[in-house]
């Protein structure tokens, strides 16, 4: 009968062993019990003692040093019960000892710099997360009289980074939202994405126009980067049911309203933040229960088989029901299932719900906006 030790009653300083031990022990047992027995059956003179010096190695890939000198020990013993069975000459059993034992030796310093660098990447990767964290703060659930929520999606499963932004923010001039995609990865793009954040969390509260917001970060990008570094950006006003949106070459947020999805396209084309980019606004009156989905372009450019994922198809069915973190929940499902689980590019994603006017009349709509809606 087998028994499980409770980790509680495990003598003091000795761990169990991880999923990659277990695996690596296991699969040169395996190799050693595979020798065994052809060596035994085989009737020839042909000898195959020497292949269990392999098992060192593939423990190796696996498993840690400790585990690796165990299997050597065990391969060794093994090895030399083989050879002195009577059909190998004395040579070749030495041989074959020497072999196994060096071959433990050489395996275990593997084993030794394959954890090494596993540790340096795991803290890498911590390294990296703090970094993303402290560029992206939490959004929502409440920001103003809106309900918003921010989602990251990362394309590598070993750090969530890279130059994807956003971040809402309630300010005397209405609650502003903004979304970019730094051009790159790693580190240089989380380091733009926090410059473009830091200038926009200050300017965002200083100026009445968002055009201005617009020309404060494209001086803030243009000091920072390359001639071929950019950032795309949307950025988002609600004033008093008043909905205001400025492009800088990201794509078009969704409005979903009463089951329609309506992408919001600038009046005009502007290039990215870092181009001097001269933008038009966009003004729409929002409705109670609209819905607006900003996000960058990993989500328009996922796709399986060659198919793009139907974002503006399945928006209302996927976002337009539930708490808006519930919609931004069933949008990333259904993408990951979509990609099969392998995404390209990182994603950012805003949802933000406008639950209607707190008061009996709302906020004028600013002259200069009028003059962009209608032009």
């Amino acid at each position: 009968m087998l028994f499980r030790v409770p980790m509680r009653l495990m003598p003091p300083g000795r761990r169990p062993l991880s999923q990659g031990s277990r695996a690596g022990l296991g699969a040169a047992l395996g190799l050693l019990a595979l020798v065994s027995v052809v060596e035994f059956a085989d009737e020839s003179k042909v000898n195959y003692v020497g292949l269990v010096a392999a098992a060192p190695f593939l423990a190796a890939a696996f498993a840690s040093w400790r585990v690796v000198l165990a299997v050597g020990v065990i391969a060794t013993v093994l090895a030399g019960s083989l050879a002195w069975g009577g059909r190998v000459v004395a040579l070749a059993t030495t041989v074959n000892l020497i072999g196994v034992v060096l071959a433990t030796a050489i395996a275990a310093l593997f084993a030794v710099i394959r954890q090494r660098q596993e540790q340096r990447i795991a803290e890498l990767s911590k390294l990296a997360s703090v970094a993303q964290q402290a560029v992206l703060r939490p959004v929502g659930p409440q920001v103003g009289s809106l309900a918003v929520a921010g989602h990251y999606i990362s394309s590598t499963a070993a750090a969530d980074i890279g130059g994807d932004l956003y971040e809402a923010i309630d300010t005397p001039y209405g609650v502003r939202i903004i979304i970019g995609d730094v051009r790159g990865k790693g580190l240089d793009a989380v380091r733009l994405a926090s410059i473009v954040l830091g200038s926009y969390r200050h300017v965002a509260y200083e100026r009445a126009d968002l055009r201005a917001i617009v020309a404060d970060l494209d001086r803030a990008v243009a000091r920072n980067v390359g001639d071929e570094d950019f950032v795309t950006a949307a950025l988002v006003e609600e004033r008093g049911g008043t909905l205001t949106i400025v492009n800088c070459g990201h794509p078009a947020p969704l409005l979903l309203r009463r089951g329609q999805v309506i992408p919001m396209e600038p009046p005009a084309p502007a290039p990215p933040l870092g181009f001097m980019p001269v933008v038009r606004p966009r003004v729409e009156r929002l409705e109670p229960g609209d819905r607006l989905l900003l996000f960058t372009d990993g989500l328009g450019e996922a796709r399986r088989d060659g198919e793009f994922f139907p974002t503006v198809d399945r928006a209302w069915r996927l976002l337009g029901h539930g708490t808006v973190a519930d919609g931004l929940a069933s949008l990333e499902t259904a993408l990951v299932e979509w990609v099969r689980g392998r995404l390209d590019d990182d994603i950012a994603l805003v949802l933000m719900e406008y639950p209607g006017p707190h008061s009996a009349t709302a906020a004028p709509v600013p002259s200069w906006e009028v003059g962009a809606a209608d032009g």
